[in-house]
């Protein structure tokens, strides 16, 4: 059949640009999601409780995909209702369209909590050795992750369809409302110093700012999504994706800065997460939304303190290895600060920050 992709979690930051890259290669996308968050206006958008068996059969019935994409996700309080509620899920879609017999390829997204571990045990356990590598598989703890492989590799051999699945490690990309978004916490954070006059403190431990590490943009994630589930060296793989490109944060830091025209605030070795020092955050930010007339006055639709502070509070190097993908032919490279740059001009286009004048070049020549 001609491609026709579902993808679960449409108005999500992975699903919204999974959707623009399959529609600008002339794909069919369908996006089944609550309903809360609009989705393009190209996208068929199809509404259903992931968490009910009935509600997805009954939104999905009639439906036919040569292809399904899992970018979805429900945070619940324990691992034990993680695993619970999010293999469910993925069985849910899967017994819904897996009988139509048109089913070609179901991808999953995961992280590399797979190496790391759930949140309720991050990184306590005996972490594997950077840079991460598929082959040093699963961590004898309790992961939804793989719950939701197991009930993917169960559905794929029954309803007889190929599967990929998809590590990230943070990634970078637009989206408003979303659980994990660092790109945009962080643009926030550094327009209330800008602002506000606070300083621009790191708010991660001193292995994250010393150590080396990489980062995920949505976009190149789309393409390897869409690159996955149509060759034949991807199918019944799973795979790391990140940018291609290292850093450090002590390097990274004062990059996000000079973009916002701000001081980077030297390390002191002492970690300072933003939830607890962003709590009364939300005035702040809508008086700024208020003066430059922004489209987002509430502050929890954008920043993501409690994400961005797990990320940035490692203890340890995270760092991945992206040879598996290149051996099969995805050869796919994206620049981590220019990644950062045009998802903060974007978000001056789309009015969710203040715009100003300076850009990125005058920057560079005052710097000069």
């Amino acid at each position: 059949m001609e491609k026709r992709a579902l993808i679960i979690g449409a108005s999500g930051i992975v699903g919204g640009n999974l959707a623009d890259q399959l529609l600008s290669n002339g794909w069919q996308v369908a996006g089944l999601s609550r309903g809360r968050t609009p989705v393009s206006p190209a996208i068929e958008s199809i509404t259903a409780d992931l968490q009910s068996a009935d509600s997805v059969s009954k939104a999905l019935a009639g439906q036919a995909f040569s292809h399904v994409f899992l970018t979805a996700w429900s945070r619940q309080a324990t691992e034990k209702d993680n695993i619970r509620v999010n293999g469910a899920m993925v069985r849910h879609v899967m017994d819904a369209v897996g009988p139509s017999g048109t089913l070609e390829h179901a991808a999953l997204v995961t992280g590399l909590k797979h190496y790391l571990g759930p949140f309720e045990a991050y990184a306590t356990g005996a972490v594997p050795i950077t840079p991460f590598r598929e082959e040093q598989g699963r961590q004898p703890v309790d992961n939804f992750y793989y719950e939701q492989e197991d009930r993917l590799f169960e559905a794929a051999q029954r309803y007889d369809f190929s599967w990929s699945v998809h590590r990230p490690h943070t990634i970078i990309g637009f989206a408003l409302g979303n659980a994990m978004n660092m790109g945009v916490t962080l643009a926030v954070y550094a327009t209330l110093c800008k602002q506000t006059g606070q300083p621009f403190v790191f708010p991660g431990s001193a292995a994250q700012w010393n150590s080396l590490t990489d980062m995920t943009d949505a976009r190149l994630l789309a393409r390897h999504l869409e690159w996955a589930a149509t060759s034949e060296k991807a199918r019944n793989e799973d795979f790391n994706v990140v940018n291609g490109d290292v850093f450090r944060w002590k390097w990274m830091w004062s990059q996000i800065a000079g973009y916002f025209g701000i001081e980077a605030v030297p390390f002191d070795g002492e970690t300072r997460p933003l939830e607890g020092r962003m709590q009364d955050a939300g005035k702040a930010w809508a008086d700024i939304a208020a003066r430059f007339d922004l489209k987002e006055a509430d502050i929890g639709k954008l920043a993501s303190w409690w994400h961005t502070d797990a990320d940035l509070g490692r203890p340890m190097e995270v760092l991945t290895d992206m040879s598996k993908s290149r051996q099969a032919g995805f050869l796919d490279y994206q620049s981590t600060p220019d990644a950062f740059f045009a998802l903060f001009d974007r978000l001056k286009a789309e009015r969710i920050l203040p715009s100003d004048t300076r850009t990125r070049l005058a920057a560079s020549i005052e710097q000069r």
